[in-house]
């Protein structure tokens, strides 16, 4: 399945069904008077977020949601029928943009929960409801209320608990990959991650869920690279986690790279919680460890140490990030009665 994470829909909620005008006409009945229906109301528009869903790929193929009308009113009192509502069935982290994609209209964090983007039309009211004392004979009725019609954007935003960062090559991908069951891709070139990637991982009987976005580059807020257009997944992390490549020759540069680019994006995330933690320990000898960490904490304060590769430091890592992340958001695993953990 492809990923999509933001996409342009355009929605119109049912119109009103018009009143009727009608009067009694029954043998031996006489002055039978108006017994005209009112209007059925439009349907409405609808979005809800449901499980099983991580993109917004289906909104790719059709943009255009029409709810139904509602049916005109008949004699004999009879009320049109109600025009049936149309749902956009969209995944959790799902924001709902006006627009201008600035103003929010909706931010679906929750599973289950829906919100109404348009509402139908009223239904006209028929010649019944225009009678009085003074007028027994009513000839008017109300046209139906006219549906509302705008255009959105659909942006999804994951819901994740810890993200990762760093340059591209860092080893995000393979750090998510030992640490989790999630199989991203892997290869020894820049950019080998192109959409974002989830795991669940698990450390001391708790479990967590952690976010791999592609790789940042120097002026990625101006859109070199892919630019900061996955940034928003990580929005949402009590902690990130920022990832530096050992190996690479300048390990100061590189983060300071990162973190210049999370200032230039803007919002909090330059403000969230960090933990900075140097990769592919594995390649480099105790000396050249030494040499890479010392520059680093001269920049960045305190570092940790980890190979992907090899699982160094890896526990360590895990726990100095779930000490971030508040208990309400933890999944800790069900006793099985033995005092133990259970484990599949």
């Amino acid at each position: 399945m492809k990923f999509l994470d933001l996409c342009k829909v355009h929605i119109r909620s049912g119109g009103g069904g018009g009143g009727a005008i009608s009067f009694r006409r029954e043998k031996y009945i006489e002055y039978g008077g108006p017994d005209g229906g009112d209007g059925g109301k439009g349907g409405d528009v609808i979005v809800e977020t449901v499980d099983g869903l991580n993109t917004l790929i289906d909104f790719r193929y059709q943009q255009h949601f029409f709810a139904n009308s509602g049916q005109h009113g008949m004699g004999r009192q009879k009320t049109g029928a109600t025009g049936d509502d149309i749902v956009l069935r969209v995944p959790v982290g799902t924001e709902i943009l006006d627009e201008d994609q600035e103003t929010v209209i909706a931010d679906m964090t929750e599973l289950g929960q829906r919100v109404v983007l348009a509402r139908g039309g009223n239904g006209g009211w028929g010649n019944l409801q225009f009678k009085s004392s003074t007028n027994q004979a009513p000839r008017r009725a109300n046209a139906g209320q006219e549906g509302v019609e705008r255009t959105l954007w659909l942006r999804l935003k994951l819901i994740a608990d810890a993200g990762l960062l760093g340059m591209p090559n860092a080893g995000k991908s393979t750090f998510l990959a030992a640490t989790s069951n999630a199989r991203p891709k892997i290869a020894d070139y820049p950019f080998t991650t192109l959409v974002p990637n989830l795991g669940v991982v698990g450390v001391d009987g708790a479990e967590f869920v952690m976010a791999d976005i592609p790789g940042l580059i120097e002026g990625a807020h101006e859109g070199r690279g892919l630019g900061t257009l996955f940034l928003g997944h990580v929005e949402r992390c009590s902690i990130l986690l920022h990832l530096v490549d050992g190996t690479s020759e300048d390990v100061a540069a590189d983060w300071q790279t990162i973190v210049d680019e999370l200032a230039a994006y803007g919002g909090e995330l330059a403000n969230k919680p960090c933990i900075t933690a140097l990769n592919k320990i594995d390649a480099l000898d105790d000396d050249e460890r030494e040499a890479a960490r010392t520059a680093l904490e001269a920049v960045a304060g305190p570092v940790m140490m980890l190979s992907g590769v090899t699982g160094e430091g890896l526990t360590e890592v895990l726990r100095a990030v779930r000490s971030q992340i508040t208990k309400d958001r933890l999944r800790t695993h069900a006793e099985d009665g033995t005092g133990e953990a259970w484990r599949p």
